[in-house]
């Protein structure tokens, strides 16, 4: 049995291990691999592995021996699922290993934009403290999470992780999704029309799978039934926001902040709108990236290789 791994880099840089694989299949890894090496790559391979390299219909009609594809992320847009069922070819997944990073650095944003601890850490070692006449100082207007009202734009289970967070700290949670009858015995957390979580959220972050409906959803007109205070949070998938209209809101004071750890094409071209906007936080898609959110990982694509191997494929999103 042969496999391939073809982008391992960003999932194991070196600190985990593939050993496990090696002692069952004839294993190659590469860091990262450009389009026209995955055919070349793959040729003769069992199971091919993933995470953002593309496998199209026409790259895997050229690969006869594939019998299993795996994946190093959640998403699986990137895979032709339906050719690849039309020849019997599982595709499986690694569902909901970053739930509890997700939703950690979804709240890293918030207490970053209502505490500034970067600046005021900035200003102490620049001797600004030292030189103060009183106890304390504060550069900008600081935010307690208390009492505010936080709305969460898709209820899965990072949706749902994050709206009990919020409730830790006090707030109100308010959260728009499509199916709000099947969270109808959900404590303390009120099912709103997307209007009405816009235009009571003082926080709103967006939880959503992309999809054709969710594609670029925020944009001018979401943004201008937003509380001109309220702060945005995208930690789902970057074609979610309209770049755009985000960076324009941004510009002129249409919401007073953002935060954000994907984006549109990554990395980022140098003309991203939102790279010259000083009220928006952004981090390199890196809310996975925790070693024990990576280890998670590794472990669940463990056990969808075993499962192939004894025949009884896991976790598949195309059978």
């Amino acid at each position: 049995m042969k496999a391939v791994i073809l982008d391992g880099y960003t999932t194991n840089p070196g600190d985990l291990s593939w050993e496990w694989l090696e002692n069952v299949c004839e294993l190659t890894v590469f860091d990262r691999t450009a389009d026209e090496d995955i055919i070349p790559r793959c040729k003769g391979c069992d199971i091919i592995i993933t995470n953002k390299t593309p496998l199209s219909k026409q790259t895997l009609e050229q690969l006869p021996e594939c019998k299993f594809i795996a994946l190093l992320s959640t998403g699986y847009n990137i895979i032709d699922c339906e050719y690849a069922a039309s020849r019997g070819i599982p595709v499986s997944n690694i569902p909901a290993y970053s739930t509890a990073a997700v939703a950690q650095l979804t709240f890293a944003f918030v207490l970053e934009l209502c505490n500034k601890v970067a600046i005021h850490n900035a200003e102490v070692k620049q001797g600004r403290w030292s030189e103060c006449k009183d106890f304390c100082f504060w550069k900008t207007p600081l935010q307690e999470l208390y009492g505010k009202t936080f709305g969460i734009f898709g209820y899965g289970s990072i949706g749902r992780t994050v709206a009990g967070i919020a409730k830790a700290f006090g707030m109100n949670v308010v959260a728009h999704t499509a199916n709000p009858d099947k969270y109808k015995n959900e404590k303390d957390v009120r099912f709103v029309s997307l209007d009405e979580m816009l235009e009571c959220s003082d926080i709103v972050s967006m939880h959503c799978p992309l999809t054709p409906k969710t594609q670029g959803i925020v944009n001018e007109e979401f943004i201008s039934k937003m509380k001109k205070t309220a702060y945005l949070i995208n930690t789902s998938r970057g074609p979610v926001l309209d770049e755009e209209a985000v960076a324009a809101a941004l510009k002129s004071g249409r919401i007073a902040g953002a935060g954000v750890d994907v984006l549109s094409t990554e990395p980022p071209k140098a003309d991203n709108p939102l790279l010259g906007c000083e009220s928006c936080l952004i981090t390199p898609h890196i809310a996975w990236a925790a070693f024990e959110t990576r280890e998670r990982l590794i472990s669940i694509l463990k056990e969808n290789i075993f499962a192939f191997l004894d025949g009884k494929p896991i976790n598949t999103v195309n059978m």
